[in-house]
């Protein structure tokens, strides 16, 4: 039962698709499951639905895709909704994107 407590995360599976397109928007199906720990089928959905959403949308490249997220989406819990996912991803990618700048 111990083990369950630490299970829980602060994001939802749909936060942790958006981080990881944002980080890497030609990212394979089976590489963006495989980073959040569920199934490619599970990741497909979601970015179906992120999809419908207009959230993100998927750009066809030979027989890759492509993943443009609308930054300008907002979310949708009436708690969040004044936020936008840009705003969002901002926060979530902060660290990462100052320690890249740092690198250069």
């Amino acid at each position: 039962m111990a083990d369950s407590a630490h299970q829980w995360t602060f994001f939802s599976n749909y936060a942790h698709v958006l981080v990881c397109l944002a980080e890497n928007p030609d990212a394979r199906l089976r590489d963006v499951a495989d980073k959040i720990g569920i199934t490619e089928r599970t990741a497909f959905r979601l970015i179906g639905e992120l999809e419908d959403a207009g959230i993100i949308e998927r750009v066809k490249e030979g027989r890759r895709n492509h993943y443009e997220i609308n930054a300008d989406a907002h979310l949708k819990h009436s708690i969040e909704k004044h936020y936008t996912v840009g705003e969002l991803l901002e926060t979530l990618t902060h660290e990462q994107q100052q320690t890249s700048g740092n690198r250069k």
